[in-house]
């Protein structure tokens, strides 16, 4: 009875001391007397060699890790300081485990240097607008230690871009004149169109002398409809002309010569 009480202790023991739970968002590394075991324990219970193995539970979850922000000179030599977010996770747990001492901090230390470079090499406009390019460089550049490493990186996203105050005032007074520049543009665009309009308006009404007077009576109806008490009634050109030809008429009938009246010859008295 003592032998099998014994065995029972032992056993209860070994159970004790030998079962490990595996969460569903993590993975278990087996060391068995230091040495790694290639086989990963999966989530759920687990079942290990006491005093001989040894588990390490790696996290396979999409760590977000914020980038703090790098103070750089763009290509063309304006100072910012830049700030980026990383999402990475871990896709080999034997390689994150045992090739690096510390992956998070690795990353961390890799997404800076990435970012400093990356900074350098670009312009101050691909920085506030062309973003798009420079995650995917940003992911390119810290692919290469990372896979190393076992992790795979999901994307890199520049967060902030910081400017110097001169430099804003120097932005803001460039969109300025952009937009008195596109201002004037589209005035001078109007101003061409109704000229053009106006100018078949005018050969329009030439050829046709009766819609001088319709233009009159509407401009007429317009005004009158502001209910002024003064109306202003312009005087149509054409009756000046007319009282002009007439004019010159009359000059031309009384400056005309006069007919010569016949002298009739004397007559013989008786």
């Amino acid at each position: 009875m003592a032998i099998v009480v014994l065995v029972v202790v032992l056993a209860l023991f070994w159970l004790i001391t030998g079962v490990r739970v595996v969460q569903q968002y993590e993975r278990g590394v087996v060391f068995r007397l230091g040495r790694v075991r290639e086989q990963v324990r999966q989530p759920g219970l687990t079942l290990l060699v006491p005093v001989v193995d040894r588990m390490r539970k790696v996290n396979v979850q999409v760590v977000t890790m914020p980038v703090p922000a790098q103070e750089g000179i763009t290509k063309d030599n304006v100072s910012v300081s830049v700030d980026a977010v990383l999402y990475f996770r871990v896709v080999d747990p034997v390689k994150a485990t045992v090739d690096v001492q510390n992956y998070s901090f690795a990353m961390l230390q890799v997404a800076q240097t990435s970012l400093r470079s990356i900074i350098g090499k670009s312009e101050l406009d691909d920085l506030l607008s062309g973003r798009e390019n420079l995650h995917q460089g940003l992911e390119i550049m810290m692919e290469s230690p990372a896979t190393g490493w076992g992790v795979h990186i999901d994307r890199v996203e520049i967060k902030d871009v910081s400017l110097p105050d001169s430099m804003k005032r120097s932005m803001a007074r460039q969109a300025e004149a952009d937009r008195e520049r596109r201002a004037r543009i589209i005035t001078a665009d109007g101003e061409f169109q109704a000229a053009a309009k106006l100018a078949e308006a005018a050969v329009t009404m030439s050829e046709t002398p009766a819609a001088m007077q319709l233009r009159l009576l509407q401009t007429v109806v317009e005004v009158a409809a502001e209910k002024n008490s003064t109306l202003v009634l312009p005087f149509p050109v054409e009756l000046l002309r007319f009282f002009e030809a007439s004019a010159a008429r009359a000059a031309e009938a009384g400056s005309a010569p006069a007919p010569a009246v016949p002298a009739q010859a004397p007559s013989d008295a008786g």
